[in-house]
């Protein structure tokens, strides 16, 4: 791949030279454009029915975020060491053709979140337009297709929209927390809040963790373009501690205070709605072209193409069509099944780049790689499996068993062959 079309595509299939590295701001701000999402606050809406803010929420909030910040943010060192991608890392700890499962397990969840963004953004004009719900169908193709053209742009498209939607989205923020608390009667009103639904810890950590257990395990697609590890580092954590945090914030507050869930529904009684459909639109498409251009990272790795742009229209027409049969429905399901199955390639990573690489891998067109790692196969099925049974937060467990089991196989083999 010439180095002018590597540009171009942003380079789907190798590592991003060090003169193509960003800035700790530009880093921030796509980052930021990307956590910034409307289905984080649905996700905090459903834990304001259920739980007292304090210290309950809080704590789940914070603890959840810390989480998933600290997971996203090792991540991110890896790929400003490497320049790699998370499914390009997948080459290392899964093989060449083992990484597929990476491709397929990720791409597919991003096409989920593009379904459910595309609905969303649909059904919330037909409603403020008051026009026939029939006409959603056609919104949904439209906003389908629309929202990726920035993604098709690649990382400068996604740079200058999340340059503009980002302090637009932190006025939202806040004006519809300041009118929550006036509402209920002040900041004491607000912390006697009775719940009225009913989540276990476990699952409030897991929905926490979940809303951005896929997104934040492919944020590496920008972090290696980072200039420095700590810009890596903080952006990361800013983007998925801070901002992540926030964002579960305002739909929590919300739900305590109306005791509804639906953050359009916060924002209409509110009286927001005019407002918040604009800055509701900037919110969801900076999401949106993200998880699009993830979706295509991890299709050009799946069928080794160096056409990004292609396979960013692709996915659309897929989310599109997943919205259209009904993926606003699914949300709080899909975020548990995210949180679930997707942190053990994270954890299944880290030990590979940590423990086995000692921090440094080797070139991709020098590095001698098998078809299949079955250490890397062999301990996704297994991490997954003890997330999935487990009573605990599995997106934790995932992590931890992922990363413990590829050691032990890893170890295991050497025995073996020795």
């Amino acid at each position: 791949m010439n180095k002018e079309k590597s540009l171009v595509e942003d380079f789907p299939l190798e590592e991003v030279p060090k003169e193509n590295r960003k800035s700790f701001w530009s880093l921030t701000s796509v980052l930021l454009g990307f956590t910034f999402f409307t289905a984080t606050m649905w996700a905090g809406g459903t834990l304001g029915t259920a739980f007292k803010l304090f210290p309950d929420l809080l704590l789940i909030i914070g603890l959840g975020n810390l989480l998933l910040g600290a997971y996203v943010a090792a991540l991110g060192y890896i790929s400003f060491k490497s320049g790699l991608n998370t499914v390009m890392m997948g080459r290392f700890s899964f093989g060449e053709f083992g990484s597929k499962i990476v491709d397929l397990v990720l791409g597919i969840t991003q096409i989920g979140w593009y379904a459910w963004g595309t609905a969303t953004i649909s059904i919330i004009l037909t409603e403020f337009l008051q026009i026939d719900k029939s006409y959603s169908s056609y919104l949904m193709i439209f906003f389908g297709f629309a929202f990726c053209w920035t993604a098709i742009i690649g990382y400068k498209g996604l740079e200058k929209l999340s340059i503009i939607a980002v302090p637009m989205m932190i006025i939202l923020i806040f004006i519809s927390i300041y009118i929550s608390i006036n509402d209920v009667g002040g900041f004491s009103r607000l912390l006697d809040v009775i719940p009225t639904t009913e989540l276990t810890f476990s699952a409030a950590i897991t929905l926490v963790f979940g809303t951005f257990a896929s997104g934040g395990t492919q944020a590496t697609n920008w972090v290696r373009f980072a200039s420095s590890g700590k810009s890596a580092i903080f952006s990361s954590l800013i983007a998925f501690f801070v901002g992540n945090g926030f964002m579960i914030l305002i739909g929590t507050v919300g739900a305590l205070v109306y005791q509804e869930a639906d953050i359009v529904n916060v924002i209409k009684i509110q009286g927001l709605l005019s407002l918040g459909i604009i800055m509701l639109f900037l919110n969801i498409w900076t999401t949106q072209d993200n998880t699009v251009y993830n979706f295509s990272v991890a299709g050009c790795n799946f069928v080794r193409t160096e056409k990004r742009k292609l396979v960013t229209f692709i996915g659309a027409a897929f989310g599109t069509l997943l919205a259209i049969l009904g993926m606003y429905q699914w949300l709080v399901p899909f975020i548990i099944l995210l949180g679930t199955f997707i942190p053990p390639i994270g954890g299944i990573i880290m030990a590979d780049f940590f423990v086995k690489h000692k921090f440094n891998y080797p070139l991709l067109k020098n590095a001698n790689l098998s078809q299949f790692n079955w250490v890397g196969i062999i301990s996704y099925i297994l991490a997954s499996s003890a997330a999935y049974f487990s009573p605990f937060v599995p997106p934790i467990v995932g992590i931890i068993f992922g990363f413990w089991f590829y050691i032990f196989f890893d170890w295991l083999k050497v025995k073996i062959k020795k």
